[in-house]
């Protein structure tokens, strides 16, 4: 094979088409994104697409009879996801249109003579099967109060919604990974394309064996690696044959044309010699097989991403394993119906707060009404905590005294209550009764020698 490319579209950008493709998603060209969003590159949702998809998507179910939204309705979901709040800055829109995805729109309609209020979906949460996924390359939008325009080398959708932005370098400049962020963050940019990123929910910068990813506005020290977690060497030997089966999978004829169609001959030919012998998996590939499957972005998408105090945080992969791993936990119980404990080992300063609030999110979402207890051993610790769950949205008591936790134990449900270790025991000496109750679960911050002896009542 002649000596090998080290142009970023080449070893960078087609290669990372190419796998996101095999993934799922459809190529569309510049020319074809660029029709289904009227023609106009100031706007940057698929329009033409999202009013196809979306109306198919979402159906009415009442009195055992299925109706569509009317036009007006589905033209009124997409106004609200058009104008976001920007005027309010631009976390603030990002926040407006993650609720939109996350939680719906709510439209009244007349459906058999009453008129109600019905959710309009974005995202089909529950039935993955309901949504399509677009890929484009190129994605040229027009620049804040400008006449010239800004062009991200990749963008994918969910239903004609650009959610994941992709930066593409050479490994053979200085600082490749460094480049790509500053041009995400420089696309962020009161003069640059907001209209783009205040949609976004996953940003990533590839460079072959390099790669990163983070969330709307992260500052360049919070880009984060992505590593798999495997509980066996059989589990990892799996992943990376399948990764390698994926990448060598030819793609069909008309998505490589599609692909092709508008580049030189030469690069075709390069890559059909290229791709002549089994290629190796890259860094690249590892981090977009591991974000950018539709599964796993939706999951990030709708459980891994919070809001704290205006900064939008999206969780590590250490953060993630240990809250997969806590939930498959709870969610087995022995034959009395009680749950098994553990241990989630962090460093200072890896994010256990986070991890925390990520965790009753979801703890929230698999069993009904639960009391989550936090626990710390510092009143400065659990200020910390419970002020973060507020900033979070969730709704949160701080237990004030032992007799107080008892009182919110006993009357509150689906609630997470803040208290600090040392008011178990005053807890326990005010009542004689025994929590039974197997939706009760105690998330103890910086368990070490404290949590031993009396604190420790089971």
């Amino acid at each position: 094979m002649d000596t090998p490319s080290f142009k970023e579209d080449h070893i960078s950008q087609i290669p990372a088409l190419q796998l996101l493709m095999k993934m799922g998603y459809k190529y569309l060209t510049p020319d074809e994104a660029l029709a289904a969003r009227g023609g106009r590159s100031s706007n940057v949702l698929l329009e033409g697409i999202m009013k196809e998809h979306l109306r198919e998507a979402n159906k009415i179910n009442y009195k055992g009879k299925e109706f569509y939204f009317t036009d007006t309705n589905i033209n009124t979901a997409i106004l609200a996801l058009r104008d976001l709040p920007i005027q309010d800055g631009y976390i603030q829109a990002n926040i407006a249109f993650y609720d939109l995805l996350t939680l719906g729109k709510s439209l009244d309609q007349a459906v058999l003579g009453d008129k109600k209020g019905f959710t309009f979906q974005y995202i089909d949460w529950k039935h993955p099967e309901n949504n399509v996924y677009h890929v484009t390359e190129e994605y040229s939008v027009l620049r804040t109060s400008r006449t010239d325009t800004y062009r991200p080398d990749i963008v994918l959708f969910i239903n004609g919604i650009p959610v994941t932005i992709i930066e593409c370098k050479s490994p053979t400049i200085k600082e490749p990974i460094h480049k790509a962020i500053e041009q995400h963050m420089r696309n962020g940019q009161e003069d640059g394309i907001r209209g783009l990123y205040q949609y976004s929910n996953l940003l990533i910068a590839l460079a072959a064996e390099q790669a990163k990813y983070a969330t709307t506005g992260t500052p360049l020290e919070f880009w984060s690696v992505w590593r798999e977690s495997f509980r066996s060497k059989v589990q990892e030997s799996d992943f990376s044959r399948e990764l390698t089966v994926l990448k060598n999978k030819p793609l069909p004829a008309d998505d490589r044309t599609a692909l092709f169609t508008e580049r030189f001959w030469s690069v075709l030919q390069y890559f059909n010699q290229l791709e002549s012998r089994e290629l190796a998996v890259t860094e690249q590939d590892r981090l977009l097989y591991s974000l950018c499957r539709p599964d796993r972005m939706r999951d990030l998408m709708l459980n891994y991403i919070v809001f704290d105090d205006g900064e939008k945080k999206i969780a590590r992969y250490q953060q993630y394993a240990a809250i997969k791993d806590t939930l498959n936990r709870i969610q087995q119980t022995d034959s009395t119906g009680k749950r098994t404990g553990g241990v989630i080992w962090h460093t200072q300063g890896s994010g256990k707060s986070l991890t925390m609030v990520m965790l009753a999110e979801q703890i929230s979402t698999v069993v009904k009404e639960p009391q989550i207890v936090m626990v710390t051993d510092r009143i400065d610790l659990d200020d910390q905590i419970s002020d973060t769950f507020k900033k979070c949205g969730m709704r949160v008591k701080q237990a004030n005294s032992g007799k107080n936790l008892v009182e919110l134990l006993n009357t509150e449900k689906d609630i997470v209550i803040t208290t600090v270790i040392h008011k178990f025991e005053s807890a326990v000496n005010q009542t004689d009764a025994i929590l039974t109750s197997g939706d009760l679960f105690i998330l103890v911050d910086e368990g070490h020698r404290t949590q031993y002896g009396q604190f420790n009542i089971k």
